[in-house]
C-alpha cells in the first residue's frame, strides 16, 4: 500500500458508496477499500478465516464510470481462500477481499446483506442504507505465549498484538476482564481455525466512540468470535420499541415493542411527575419498572433473532426528557415546573450494567442529547433521521403523542418546541376511544348525502358496508375507536356538514337522520349501534371538544415556530412516531392538525426516533453529527410566548379560524362556513363564542 500510485494503475470503484481510486497491481481489495473509507468488515485481520470481508466483482462495460470490469481483473483464489471455501463455504461469485488482489480495473459490490454463520434475519426496520462505522470492532489476534526470556505480562502481550495487527494504541481494558484474562488466553477451542505454533488465538472486542477517547477492550473470547450485536431502543411514554442489530453486517436480526409499564403510575408525562412528587419511592419504582421492561424486551428480540443477549456490546437509547430521566434514575421533578430544567441535556455514556441492563458485562450505553426541557432525545433522533438541517426545503417534523414535539427548519436555521396535546389522539378522554388493537375502528367515511358511516376495524380488510364484514369482525368484535379513526371521523363529520367550523354538532340534522341523537343539552353522532353485548359507539360533543383542544395545541405550536422562522407556509411535512404512521395526511389537514401543504409532500416516516437511534448505533459519526446539530437548534418555550394563546384560540376552529388552506381546497371540497352554539341552535354572538374558546385555551395550556 506504500507504493506510489500511477495514473496507469487499475481503477477500482466500490458500490454502493461510489468511492473510487487507483491502486497498484497486487493491492489486496480490503486494503483498497479501507484507504478509500469504504466499510468492509474483517474480524480475523486478513487471515481469511472470518469470512466477513466478502465482495462481488461486477462484470461488464460501465461506460458511465469508464471502467471495463471482469473477474479476470482479480487474482485467482489462493490457499487461504480455498481453505475457507472448503471448510465454511463461499457463495457463488463471492470473494474474500483480504485475499483477492487488484489485477485490473474493477467495479466491486460490497454486499449489504452479508450474514455469517446463518444468523436469522427477521425483519428490516428501515429501507435506507446506513453507512457503517460502529463503535465496536472485533479483532482476532494471535498472542505470543509467555517466554522466560521475555518477562512481559499476558495483557501487555495482548496489547502488543492488537497494536501490531490492528493499529490499536494506548488501549484500556474493562476492569472485570483482568481476573479472567489468563484463563481466556489459555483456552483452546477445537472447532476454531488453526493457530500458529507458539501463539494463543483470541478475539478482542474493542470499543471506541470518540476519536479523542482512549479505546477500551470490553470483552475477550478464545479463538475466533464472528458476531457482535447492538440494540437501538426508543422509550416512549406509551410504548418501548427496540431493534436488535448486527454491528458487523448492519442487518436487523429482530424488532419488537412492548407497553411502557409506567402507564400504571400515570397516563401522561405530567401525571408521572406528580406521582414522583407525591410518593417518596415513586422515582425508584418507575425507574425499576422501565428497566425491567427493557430487559424483558431484550430477551424477546434475542429469542426472535436467535442471539445470546451477552453478545450485545453496544446500546443506544432515545426518549423524551421525562422518560430519559426516569430510565437513568434521575428525579424528573424539575421538568414538571417552569423553567423545565433538565438535569443533563448532552449525550451520555455508561457501562450498561451500571443501570442494570442485562447484556454483555462490558457493553457500553449511549443516549442521544436532549434538545430542551420537553423536546427530548427522541426528537433529536427523529431530527437525525429526517435531517431538516441537511436540506434547503423548509421541513416540518412532528411527533404526535401526549406531548407533541415539533421541529421546523432547513439548512439555514432549525427551531423546536413542544406542545401539550394530551392523550386524546391515543383514544384517552374519548367516550368510545381505545388504543389501536384488534376490534378498534381505524378508518371512517361518512356519506355527505345520507350521513351514513362506513368503517373498517383492525383485524379485517373489509369495510362495514361490504358483504361478510360482520362475520369477519366477529372474532374481535367492534370495540371502540382508535386515534387514527378519531381524526378521520371528526374530519368527515366536518366535511359532511354534521359539525360546524366551531366543532359543534348541528342538532337540526336530527330531522334528517337518526344518527344525530340528543345527549343532554348537546348531540352525539352514532357510528355503530351496540349489539349482542358489544358497546354502542358514538362521537359526543365532548369528544369533539377534546380533539379540538389537542389539535389546537399542536397547530398553535407549529404556527409559533413558523412565525419565528418568518414564513407563511412549509414545503414538506413529516409525521413521526407510531401514531403518525396511521394518520391520513388529508384528514389531518382537514382537522387543522397541520398547516396547509401540498399533500404529496406530507408523509409518515414511522418511528423516526428509533431510526435515529439505529443510525447512531451503526455509525458513531452520526453521534457527533446530532450532538453538533442539537447545539444549533433554537428552543422555543410556548408557555413563555404571549401570542400562543391567540394562536390556540384561532386553531380551535376547523381547519382554522384565520389561516387559509388553498392547497387543501384543491384536493378536498371544504364546506361553507357556518357556526353554531354547543346546544346545536344558531350561534348567539361572536363574543360569546370567543369567551368559550378562551376558556378552552386556558384548559389546554393547563
Amino acid at each position: 500500500m506504500n507504493a506510489p500510485v500511477s495514473p496507469t494503475d487499475p481503477l477500482v470503484l466500490f458500490m454502493p458508496s461510489g468511492k473510487r481510486g487507483r491502486f497498484p497491481v497486487g493491492t489486496p481489495l480490503l486494503d483498497a477499500a479501507r484507504s478509500l473509507g469504504v466499510y468492509v468488515e474483517s474480524v480475523c485481520g486478513g487471515r481469511a478465516t472470518c469470512g466477513r470481508c466478502q465482495i462481488e466483482v461486477q462484470e461488464g462495460n460501465f461506460a458511465k464510470h469508464k471502467i471495463v470490469s471482469s473477474n479476470d481483473h482479480i487474482s485467482a483464489k489462493g490457499p487461504k481462500e480455498e481453505r475457507y471455501e472448503r471448510v465454511r463455504g463461499l457463495p457463488e461469485h463471492r470473494r474474500l477481499s483480504c485475499s483477492a488482489t487488484v489485477q485490473g480495473d474493477l467495479v466491486i459490490d460490497v454486499p449489504q446483506d452479508t450474514v455469517i454463520n446463518a444468523q436469522v434475519v427477521r425483519k428490516a426496520a428501515v429501507d435506507r442504507h446506513i453507512e457503517r462505522n460502529a463503535a465496536v470492532q472485533l479483532c482476532y489476534v494471535e498472542v505470543e505465549e509467555p517466554d522466560m526470556h521475555k518477562p512481559l505480562g499476558d495483557l501487555d502481550r495482548l496489547k502488543a498484538a492488537l497494536e501490531k495487527d490492528w493499529g490499536w494504541k494506548d488501549l484500556l481494558i474493562a476492569p472485570h476482564l483482568i481476573p479472567q484474562l489468563q484463563k481466556i488466553l489459555r483456552t483452546k477451542l477445537p472447532d476454531q481455525p488453526e493457530v500458529s505454533e507458539g501463539k494463543w488465538g483470541v478475539t478482542a472486542v474493542v470499543h471506541r466512540d470518540m476519536e479523542s477517547a482512549r479505546p477500551f477492550i470490553i470483552a475477550l473470547y478464545p479463538g475466533l468470535k464472528n458476531e457482535a450485536y447492538g440494540i437501538a431502543c426508543d422509550i416512549g411514554s406509551t410504548t418501548i420499541a427496540m431493534h436488535l442489530v448486527s454491528l458487523l453486517s448492519g442487518r436487523i436480526a429482530a424488532s419488537s415493542g412492548t407497553s411502557n409499564p409506567q402507564i400504571r403510575f400515570g397516563e401522561d408525562l405530567m401525571s408521572r411527575v406528580s406521582y414522583v412528587m407525591m410518593n417518596p419511592d415513586g422515582r425508584e419504582a418507575m425507574t425499576k419498572a422501565v428497566r425491567e421492561a427493557v430487559n424483558t424486551l431484550i430477551g424477546n428480540v434475542c429469542a426472535e433473532g436467535g442471539v445470546d443477549r451477552h453478545d450485545i456490546f453496544d446500546c443506544v437509547f432515545v426518549a423524551n426528557p421525562i422518560m430519559h430521566h426516569l430510565f437513568l434514575g434521575i428525579d424528573p421533578t424539575e421538568l414538571g415546573q417552569a423553567p423545565f430544567a433538565l438535569a443533563v441535556s448532552g449525550a451520555l455514556q455508561f457501562w450498561a450494567h451500571e443501570i442494570d441492563i442485562d447484556v454483555s458485562r462490558g457493553a457500553r450505553l449511549y443516549t442521544l442529547p436532549c434538545i430542551a426541557g420537553h423536546v427530548g432525545a427522541d426528537a433529536a433522533g427523529a431530527t437525525l433521521s429526517e435531517g431538516p438541517y441537511r436540506q434547503d426545503k423548509m421541513m416540518l417534523l412532528v411527533d404526535v403523542g401526549t406531548n407533541a414535539e415539533i421541529v421546523l427548519g432547513n439548512s439555514t436555521r432549525v427551531v423546536a418546541a413542544s406542545s401539550p396535546t394530551g392523550p386524546a389522539f391515543e383514544g384517552a378522554e374519548i367516550s368510545s376511544g381505545q388504543r389501536a388493537a384488534p376490534g378498534a375502528i381505524e378508518r371512517v367515511r361518512i356519506d355527505p348525502e345520507t350521513l351514513e358511516p362506513k368503517y373498517r376495524v383492525i383485524g379485517t380488510e373489509r369495510w362495514s358496508d361490504e358483504e361478510g364484514f360482520e362475520e369477519a369482525a366477529a372474532a374481535t368484535g367492534v370495540t371502540g375507536i382508535c386515534g387514527s379513526a378519531i381524526i378521520e371521523v371528526v374530519a368527515e363529520m366536518y366535511l359532511s356538514g354534521i359539525i360546524t367550523e366551531d366543532g359543534v354538532i348541528d342538532g337540526d340534522l336530527s330531522a334528517r337522520t337518526p344518527r344525530i341523537i340528543p345527549n343532554g343539552r348537546t348531540f352525539s353522532y352514532l357510528v355503530r349501534e351496540g349489539r349482542e353485548g358489544a358497546p354502542r359507539i358514538t362521537v359526543t360533543q365532548n369528544d369533539i371538544r377534546a380533539i379540538q383542544l389537542a389539535k389546537a395545541a399542536l397547530y398553535a405550536g407549529v404556527k409559533l415556530l413558523m412565525e419565528k422562522q418568518g414564513i407563511d407556509h412549509v414545503d414538506t411535512i413529516r409525521f413521526a412516531g407510531a401514531f403518525g404512521s396511521f394518520i391520513d395526511p388529508k384528514y389531518a389537514m382537514v382537522l387543522g392538525l397541520i398547516p396547509d401543504c401540498d399533500l404529496a409532500e406530507v408523509k409518515a416516516v414511522g418511528n423516526a426516533s428509533g431510526t435515529g437511534a439505529l443510525m447512531a448505533l451503526l455509525n458513531r459519526d452520526h453521534r457527533r453529527e446530532i450532538e453538533r446539530e442539537v447545539m444549533r437548534i433554537e428552543k422555543i418555550e410556548t408557555a413563555l410566548e404571549p401570542h400562543f394563546q391567540q394562536l390556540f384560540i384561532d386553531a380551535m376552529a376547523l381547519p382554522n379560524k384565520v389561516d387559509p388552506f388553498p392547497k387543501l381546497a384543491e384536493q378536498v371540497k371544504l364546506p361553507p362556513r357556518k357556526a353554531a352554539s354547543e346546544d346545536g341552535s344558531p350561534a348567539d354572538t361572536a363574543p360569546r363564542r370567543r369567551s368559550r374558546e378562551e376558556r378552552a385555551a386556558r384548559r389546554g395550556r393547563a
